[in-house]
């Protein structure tokens, strides 16, 4: 069989790959401990699984508009209007299948045969996948650990040729957790505005964030600005609704209506009845949100402090998401061989760093429990003696 040539174009993501190998270790009855997969361990919180519950008992199970319920869209739109000062309306939202599916909607709708993508590295694995599927070029922008992991104007700036179409901007970032400070979000604004480009701003983890850390949407910092920017978002990582599939593009009405045609032809409308498991998301008490992110802070020093204690880790303090990037360039092992020996001999699941455009760099998760994040440290902590002595 003969298969189309962009598939031959774009990696499988290892972070997938790596979880189900580890799911399936434990499926055979090996003591695994997962730190690989991006998902909160918390239970979506109960109001949304009862107002979900109670759309499918007064029949919400047909199929509704390509775009999302009115009703959601009328929320995301009022969240992003009081919580991030980005004064979209109802008709500027597309809801979509998680937040993977709006980057992707947004690719195909923007990007066309040699438009070049500008992609800070370490960067999310499926970025440049996807400007690959929509036959764009990435540019990648190699960011260092003594920056923080952050790009600046500078480097955006000799990024920019006459084919740069679109920037993609990840803060709180996966995988580093790092935060792009308000001011700095300012400056790259300046420069995506002098050169007419449009950013996307992947906001997923905009609530998950620690040491008094500020979130500002580039859309935010002035109208220029706020007319060259796409937000991406969803529920997935803020209320534990990964399963639930629901995220949201909030774009210009062209492009948005561009992504519900898309849409139309390819999933159609998002589970009915989860989409008011989401309202109920937006429109009830936050409380939760932050409980789960004041077990994250606890679970971020645990592991943070842990690691400190292993020779040959430097590890950032992230300010963000739920990851820790330690380097590793100091072990003398590429960060796809240590993360395989990490696996087979402790049964300790991370992922390479090489996957995020890092290979001097491993990815942990901390969304576990505080007794399998001080078992894994230990573990870990054997398989770097194990290499080292």
């Amino acid at each position: 069989m003969k298969l189309a040539a962009r598939v031959a174009q774009v990696t499988p993501s290892l972070t997938l790959v790596i979880d189900a190998k580890a799911k399936a270790m434990k499926r055979d009855g090996i003591d695994v401990l997962s730190f690989s997969v991006g998902e909160p361990d918390f239970d979506t919180p109960s109001h949304i699984r009862a107002a979900a519950a109670a759309a499918l008992e007064e029949g919400k199970t047909r199929y509704g508009p390509a775009a999302g319920e009115p009703k959601l869209r009328q929320a995301i739109a009022q969240k992003l209007q009081r919580d991030n000062n980005l004064p979209y309306e109802a008709a500027n939202i597309v809801v979509t299948n998680g937040g993977k599916h709006s980057l992707y909607n947004i690719m195909m709708a923007l990007i066309e045969p040699g438009d070049e993508v500008i992609i800070p590295a370490p960067y999310w694995v499926s970025y440049p996948e996807m400007v690959k599927l929509a036959e764009g070029t990435p540019v990648i922008i190699n960011t260092t650990l003594e920056a923080g992991f952050r790009m600046t104007p500078e480097q955006l700036q000799q990024a920019i040729t006459p084919k740069t179409k679109l920037v993609i901007l990840n803060s709180p970032s996966n995988p580093t957790g790092m935060v792009y400070t308000p001011d700095e979000i300012r400056a790259i604004a300046k420069v995506i505005v002098e050169h007419d480009l449009w950013v996307v701003s992947d906001e997923i983890y905009e609530k998950i964030l620690y040491d008094d850390a500020q979130h500002l949407s580039i859309g935010a910092v002035s109208p220029a600005s706020f007319e060259r920017t796409i937000i991406s978002s969803g529920f997935a990582k803020t209320y534990a609704m990964t399963g639930w599939r629901i995220g949201f593009v909030a774009a210009p009405l062209p492009l948005i209506k561009a992504i519900e045609t898309i849409q139309s032809h390819s999933t159609s409308n998002v589970c009915t009845f989860a989409q008011y498991g989401a309202i109920a998301a937006y429109e009830n008490s936050q409380d939760c949100v932050t409980e789960m992110v004041r077990a994250f802070a606890e679970r971020r020093q645990i592991m943070l402090d842990a690691l400190n204690t292993i020779p040959g880790f430097i590890c950032p303090a992230p300010t963000g998401a739920f990851y820790l990037f330690p380097n590793i360039s100091k072990l003398g092992v590429n960060s796809l061989n240590f993360c395989d020996g990490l696996l087979e001999t402790q049964q300790v699941a991370a992922v390479p760093g090489i996957a995020f455009g890092a290979d001097d760099c491993i990815r942990l998760s901390y969304a576990t429990n505080v007794e399998n994040i001080k078992a894994g440290m230990d573990r870990l902590a054997n398989y770097v003696r194990s290499i080292t002595s």
